[in-house]
């Protein structure tokens, strides 16, 4: 982050570097193209992952996010799995969301098998309305104050768990680009050309079938809209449309 506006459209928040890429890239893949910016806020460096180290996990989100566009990539460094919703840690996400400026926030979903993940969408959610009051004070890494900015929507993506989508997004020109970029942290999932990580324990994600999975879980959300493959999303406000032609 340096000291000025860097603003884009979207500012898409994950916990963990590789949650953007795993739940809702190919939505950002789709707005890209249509021309929107896109930025993008790790909250952690996931150094509490079994496989790999938080140092090539930096390395592994910078490929990812080159790979997707996005305008930039920070990182708040909060403690993986131990990070707490307090002013300290809610002040950092206001910092990054009044340096950018986004109309639409993407965050963590609302409840998974993680517990990081529910608990960094509730922080989150907390920093978008806190972000918009004008007495919570943040400044630039020069010490040059920051002006007030709330986000017009906070949507929630659908991680591991199947949650019931309140919307979904088509993704189905974007579904093989989407999982190129997933491969970016080999670290992570099953990878045949990461031979290095083969010797590393296993994890839930790290197996073959993992990748079926995702792309099994794309195409059960397409389906309700008759879409190929979709993405899934939860909001805890009503969303409204212009009018009836705006619904699929």
């Amino acid at each position: 982050m340096d000291n000025t506006v860097n603003k884009v459209d979207i500012l898409a928040i994950g916990v963990h570097p590789d949650d953007i890429e795993l739940a809702c890239s190919g939505t950002l893949l789709k707005h890209i193209e249509d021309g929107k910016t896109v930025g993008i806020l790790d909250l952690t460096r996931g150094e509490l992952g079994t496989r790999g180290t938080a140092e090539i996990r930096a390395q592994e989100a910078a490929k990812a996010a080159e790979m997707l566009g996005a305008q930039f990539r920070w990182n708040t460094g909060m403690a993986d799995g131990f990070f707490a919703i307090t002013p300290e840690n809610t002040r950092k996400i206001i910092q990054a969301i009044r340096a950018c400026q986004p109309s639409i926030v993407l965050a963590n979903a609302l409840d998974d098998r993680h517990p990081d993940h529910g608990r960094a969408a509730k922080l989150t959610a907390d920093a978008c309305f806190y972000s918009g009051l004008e007495k919570v004070q943040t400044h630039f890494p020069d010490g040059s104050p920051q002006t007030k900015w709330r986000p017009d929507v906070v949507y929630h993506y659908i991680q591991d768990r199947n949650l019931e989508p309140d919307f979904v997004v088509d993704i189905t020109p974007y579904i093989d680009r989407k999982m190129e970029i997933i491969m970016a942290y080999g670290s992570q999932f099953h990878n045949p050309e990461a031979k290095e990580y083969e010797q590393e324990a296993a994890t839930p994600i790290s197996g073959q079938q993992f990748k079926r999975f995702l792309r099994a879980k794309a195409a059960s959300y397409g389906r309700v809209a008759a879409f190929d493959f979709a993405e899934g999303f939860n909001v805890t406000r009503t969303p409204g449309v212009q009018g009836l032609f705006d619904l699929k």
